[in-house]
């Protein structure tokens, strides 16, 4: 661990908390936003937890997990557009809280929280499973094969869980305007899976084979 790793993945965390914050509480136009406090605690208390675990037991994931340039131009206008969807979608709902637009019952957003968390286990699992696992597509030195545990079940484990993740994250904070705006999450991880899977059949050695032995990208026995 170094210290330059350390104040990097604190600096990062604690500006994705603040970004959070404003996008919520700033359109809600109070702090008194009981849902929009819950998503942040099953956010980030989980993330701060794994930062901490992998910078103890793995600090090269941890530095790959905090570097996001990404090289493909179109991998570019992924995150272009991932960025966008969160900005609006966190905006809507604290709009949407603030004028009281729709409204879902607690039990919904308590069901939303349980498949978050149960997301962030997969996401995990994931990271365990995935020692070359990092933020942009590249394929990097010595980099081999997965085809064991969730790999062995889907090619692309971690947009299964994101996908989860933030189709829950809106349904939390109880607004069925921000669902509506994270329901664009699915297409957007389609486009960046497609040309993700043609750098790692050009670049990775038996990518393709893997490809023929598992069929599903992302939702077994459907796509």
């Amino acid at each position: 661990m170094t210290k330059t790793l350390f104040f990097q993945a604190i600096a990062k965390f604690f500006a994705g908390v603040a970004a959070v914050a404003l996008l919520l509480f700033l359109p809600a136009g109070t702090l008194r936003y009981p849902r929009a406090w819950l998503l942040m605690g099953i956010l980030f208390v989980p993330m701060f937890i794994a930062g901490l675990v992998l910078m103890r037991k793995n600090p090269l994931l941890l530095k790959k997990r905090l570097q996001a340039k990404e090289a493909e131009s179109e991998q570019k206008a992924v995150v272009a557009l991932s960025a966008g969807m969160f900005v609006l979608g966190f905006v809507a709902a604290g709009l949407d809280f603030r004028f009281g637009w729709t409204h879902l019952p607690v039990w919904v957003s308590a069901a939303a929280a349980v498949v978050f968390l149960f997301s962030y286990l997969l996401y995990a699992e994931v990271l365990r499973e995935n020692v070359y696992l990092s933020r942009t597509v590249e394929v990097q030195e010595n980099q081999k094969v997965i085809d064991t545990g969730l790999y062995g079940i889907v090619r692309h484990p971690m947009y299964m869980a994101t996908v989860l993740l933030f189709i829950s994250m809106p349904l939390v904070l109880s607004s069925l305007v921000s669902t509506v705006i994270f329901l664009v999450y699915p297409v957007i991880i389609a486009k960046r899976i497609r040309n993700e899977e043609q750098v790692l059949e050009r670049d990775l050695p038996g990518y393709a084979e893997y490809k023929r032995k598992v069929k599903y990208r992302i939702i077994p026995f459907l796509w």
